[in-house]
């Protein structure tokens, strides 16, 4: 059994995410899917480290930020479910609803 899973946004804000820094840097592009596929790692081992946000939304689901600008939205089960992914300057409560 796999240790995550992505929703399908969760795999389409990813890619969004790596298509727009890679149109400009394609290491860098490289760099994110990196740090986001490594977090998504330890999220998987140790499910209970992220934190809840009931600022942002009242369902089951905990926080993680990536490098200071993105952040992984997942649901804490084993196997753990990544929701969303989002970049810098998202309205996450409002995406979530």
């Amino acid at each position: 059994m796999s240790r995550y899973q992505f929703s399908s946004q969760a795999r389409r804000d990813l890619y969004g995410i790596l298509d727009y820094i890679a149109e400009d840097n394609l290491r860098a592009s490289e760099r994110v899917r990196l740090a986001i596929m490594r977090a998504i790692g330890r999220l998987a081992d140790r499910p209970g480290i992220g934190h809840w946000r009931p600022d942002l939304t009242d369902r089951p689901l905990r926080f993680w930020s990536v490098m200071g600008r993105y952040t992984i939205v997942y649901r804490g089960d084993r196997p753990i479910e990544v929701v969303r992914i989002f970049g810098p300057g998202r309205d996450i409560a409002s995406l979530l609803k």
